[in-house]
């Protein structure tokens, strides 16, 4: 007895077929906030930071948006303590990035 066989005896409503699976994808919607975010410059041990704060929603909402901005800029950083953090000054980028979302922002610090 083949593999096949052995199939169709453990799983006998089983229809094989080649069409790839279908599978539905649904776009993952930001929670838009009241509170404008807070976008501002820090160095920290003598590097620039930029560190954006005050989102209300998810935690797993915020680490997308951080993966996103991440992205975009091209740039590193880091989700930690309800604040995404990335390497360099990019408070410009980031309200842009952030206000086409929808979302409010503040620029705090120099």
């Amino acid at each position: 007895m083949d593999l096949k066989d052995q199939l169709k005896n453990l799983f006998p409503d089983h229809i094989e077929t080649n069409e790839p699976e279908q599978t539905e994808e649904q776009e993952h919607v930001l929670y838009v906030q009241k509170e404008p975010m807070i976008c501002k410059f820090e160095k920290r041990k003598g590097k620039p930071t930029t560190i954006i704060e005050g989102y209300e929603g998810s935690d797993e909402d915020f680490k997308i948006l951080a993966k996103e901005i991440k992205t975009k800029l091209s740039v590193g950083g880091t989700f930690k303590d309800d604040s995404i953090i990335i390497q360099g000054d990019y408070r410009d980028k980031i309200m842009a990035i952030l206000k086409e979302k929808g979302f409010k922002t503040k620029r705090v610090g120099g």
